[in-house]
């Protein structure tokens, strides 16, 4: 199969997209989520208010029985209100994913959205059908409510990940991924501050957002620092700031010994601007002695600073068609900052290196029981491992569901993608294209929209790419993986 045969469905199947709109059953389904949402909301709250009779009946009791005094019941009481309503308690939210990735052979293959050569780089492509890994992320929230209005929240999130099939990994990936605290609603806080909230700690930042169908963020920024939100400045203009850290650990400053090393910390100073459905994000990053780390050819010179700002416009519509909503982002870096996306992450980078990056995606429903998601991402770069280098490439996904019940859909992905890796990162100079489609049986406890969550799929996938991508090393060209081949497998996604 021609991978050139990628390109004309899926530009038919987007422009499709746009003249098949349906407003008005897509306002009728919206309706009715909305009417679900509210009637699961009303069930949750009655089984709170029930839970919190329970204590009251529970500690009048206490108090006749002379076991608490009026002071103490009083007080709790009040928690009991408080945790009835969900300003304080313990909460638990989880994201998981889990599957098996069979090819022809019926042996594992190498998968995942950065699983092609411009992958090394960022260039991720439709996950649907292409991952092979076991992954699990486990956040433990505890809110508090204080008299005088404060709250408090507190987050420790654990994440592991694996792409062996056993049941026990020998070599598990365990990480203390956050740990923080976040101060609101203080009193002493007045005008510009009125409303904003405080943190520490080790966090991903709040207004981080992503792709979901490349498992790509737009941006992400994470790390161990300390920042303020909501910092309302004008009428119309509310900002974020922080300062995050990323350690750099143990790379080569000599070529005459390379077992001579450094480390040193990135610092990514950070203002987050919101002008109504508008943001504007500016990142300062700078790592001490970085400019001491050797990277690979003569005269190359690491970064040790960078910069980098996104314009990014957040739409509650699908393009101005009909419902849904849109999200589209432009950013740009140089230095440390080339790395537009995972700020401050790679320390890798020249001092020249220069990237530009633009994302989009969208969602709608075509009809009560069709939705669709389109989504383009592309990037090009210079100068970024070394002097000369440039590196381009485009994907170009679309995601389509068929809701066939209550309880089953039918999924489909194309997923394109084109790149021109003048200097191989991490292997050698190639271009080419590469393609996917993927038809996934799926079923759910409710169908309703791309984020409806738990499910449990199959899928079938054919997989091409040019054969030059061979060349590029890692898992291209291996025996049973040189691209024209079918993969099988089945996969458990949940979050809540």
């Amino acid at each position: 199969m021609n991978v050139a045969t990628f390109k004309a469905p899926l530009a038919i199947a987007i422009a499709a997209a746009g003249v098949a709109l349906a407003g008005t059953a897509a306002a009728q389904d919206a309706d009715l989520e909305r009417r679900l949402a509210e009637l699961e909301a009303r069930i949750a709250a009655a089984e709170q208010r029930a839970e919190a009779a329970e204590r009251r009946a529970t500690l009048a009791e206490a108090q006749a029985e002379g076991r608490l005094t009026t002071e103490e019941v009083e007080e709790r009481l009040a928690r009991v209100e408080r945790q009835a309503s969900g300003e304080e308690g313990f909460s638990f939210n989880v994201y998981a994913r889990s599957g098996l990735l069979l090819g022809e052979d019926r042996k594992s293959l190498p998968g995942g959205p950065y699983v092609t050569p411009a992958g090394s780089v960022g260039g991720a492509v439709g996950r649907l059908g292409n991952e092979p890994d076991t992954y699990a992320e486990a956040i433990f929230n505890y809110r508090m409510r204080f008299d005088n209005g404060a709250r408090a929240h507190y987050r420790t999130m654990l994440a592991d990940g694996t792409t062996t099939s056993n049941d026990w990994n020998g070599d598990s990936n365990l990480n203390v991924r956050q740990v923080y605290a976040e101060f609101s609603d203080l009193p002493s806080f007045t005008g510009a501050f009125e409303n904003a909230s405080i943190w520490a700690g080790k966090r991903f930042d709040r207004d981080n957002f992503d792709i979901h169908w490349l498992d790509s963020d737009f941006v992400f920024l994470a790390g161990t620092g300390a920042g303020i939100y909501d910092v309302q400045l004008a009428d119309s203009w509310r900002a974020n700031f922080s300062l995050y850290g990323r350690s750099f650990s143990d790379f080569p400053v000599s070529r005459e010994n390379p077992g001579l090393t450094d480390d040193t910390d990135s610092l990514i100073l950070t203002a987050n601007n919101y002008f109504g459905n508008w943001q504007w994000m500016v990142n300062g990053i700078s790592a001490a002695d970085n400019d001491e780390r050797v990277l690979e050819g003569e005269g190359n010179t690491a970064a040790d600073g960078g910069f980098q700002t996104m314009i990014a416009y957040h739409g509650d519509s699908f393009f101005g068609l009909g419902e849904g909503n849109f999200k589209v982002a432009l950013l740009h870096g140089q230095g440390l900052g080339a790395e537009v996306k995972g700020l401050g992450s790679n320390g890798g980078l020249t001092e020249d290196a220069t990237a530009t990056r633009v994302g989009v995606y969208g969602t709608t429903y075509l009809s009560s029981n069709w939705r669709i998601a389109p989504a383009l991402l592309a990037e090009t770069s210079e100068d970024r491992l070394a002097s000369g280098d440039r590196y381009e490439w485009a994907t170009l996904n679309l995601r389509l569901a068929n809701e066939i019940t209550e309880n089953f859909e039918l999924q489909y992905e194309g997923s394109y993608q084109y790149m021109d890796l003048d200097q191989g990162a991490g292997g050698n100079a190639v271009s080419g294209h590469w393609g996917k489609l993927t038809i996934a049986p799926t079923f759910k406890p409710q169908v309703g929209g791309f984020w409806q969550r738990p499910e449990i799929r199959a899928f079938a996938s054919y997989t091409d790419w040019n054969e030059e991508l061979n060349e590029f090393g890692g898992s291209f060209g291996d025996e049973g993986f040189t691209g024209g081949q079918w993969s099988f497998g089945v996969q458990t996604e949940v979050w809540f």
